[in-house]
């Protein structure tokens, strides 16, 4: 399904982010997770890309099994790093094929562990991915006359690689009207950093919907991980007050980070937010659980899927 007709059909949204498994365990661990999350039918789920080539196949794979044997409708990433013109050609014949509708077109984190040179990238920027998509829409080669919808990402916290804001929300307007239909943000942790980033968007002249990212907290080792993410991430003041008395108890950390996602939630839907996408980390149990508290209907009629 194209993302306008997604978009269209309430509000909010919810979908999921998955990764690609590198391990037979890995990948039973996913198929579970999957399972769990089908019978919520969420609007989307979108599946990551592996930089440098690490799980690229695996990203491939993993959306035709999504988009043959379960309701779900995958969105796959598509990334800049170490690619040419050719392989992102061959990659969205085959997506269009399997009549996949939309792709979250991305710069992509730079490969660790093996050389790289930028400069030998067909595309230096998410913005020329788009453009590279927006033709391959109008040659005509998806079955949808639309072509895939285009998604790309927004930085509520700020582009780590752009310093100054405002060159920064060009730089994004410029992304977005290149030929971008829909945004889904990176992770936050505080709401008003969305919320004023939405409001920067439409100063900017920017009207798609902006989806928002967010990721439960279940763990301390989870929290020091995104700390040393590239850009790193804030954590309010109120997160880690919710998390101090019980760092040393890993169930009450589990149960402080998964309230505070559900009061972002909360309140995000009280500030008609347009979607909300979990990162599960390929894990079910804490997205259920601000499903179940958000009261959204699951769809228990659902068959099993044959993941």
């Amino acid at each position: 399904m194209h993302m306008t007709e997604i978009m269209q059909g309430h509000s909010p949204t919810f979908s999921f982010e998955f990764f690609p498994p590198k391990t037979p365990q890995a990948a039973e661990t996913l198929y579970q997770t999957i399972r769990d999350l089908e019978s919520y039918m969420p609007d989307f789920v979108s599946v990551t890309y592996g930089a440098g080539g690490s799980t690229r196949e695996l990203t491939h794979d993993l959306v035709e099994r999504i988009q043959r044997t379960t309701k779900l409708d995958p969105i796959p990433h598509l990334t800049c790093v170490c690619h040419n013109e050719e392989e992102i050609e061959k990659i969205l014949l085959r997506y269009a094929k399997s009549v996949i509708g939309n792709i979250l077109a991305l710069g992509g984190d730079r490969p660790a562990g093996i050389a790289y040179d930028k400069s030998r990238d067909s595309f230096q920027h998410a913005i020329d991915l788009v453009k590279f998509v927006r033709r391959f829409n109008e040659s005509g080669a998806h079955p949808d006359r639309r072509g895939f919808g285009i998604g790309v990402a927004g930085f509520p916290e700020g582009h780590p690689a752009t310093t100054n804001r405002l060159v920064e929300m060009d730089y994004f307007k410029a992304k977005v009207d290149a030929g971008a239909d829909y945004i889904v943000t990176q992770l936050f942790f505080d709401n008003r950093d969305f919320l004023d980033f939405r409001e920067r968007c439409a100063l900017a002249g920017v009207h798609i919907p902006i989806i928002a990212g967010i990721m439960p907290i279940t763990s301390i080792g989870g929290l020091k991980r995104m700390a040393e993410l590239a850009g790193g991430a804030r954590f309010p003041a109120k997160l880690l007050r919710a998390l101090q008395p019980c760092q040393n108890d890993p169930e009450m950390v589990r149960r402080a980070g998964i309230q505070y996602a559900l009061e972002q939630c909360h309140d995000l839907m009280a500030n008609n937010v347009a979607g909300i996408h979990f990162y599960t980390l390929n894990r079910s149990d804490a997205t259920r659980m601000i499903f179940d508290s958000l009261g959204i209907p699951r769809h228990r009629n659902l068959q099993a899927s044959s993941v």
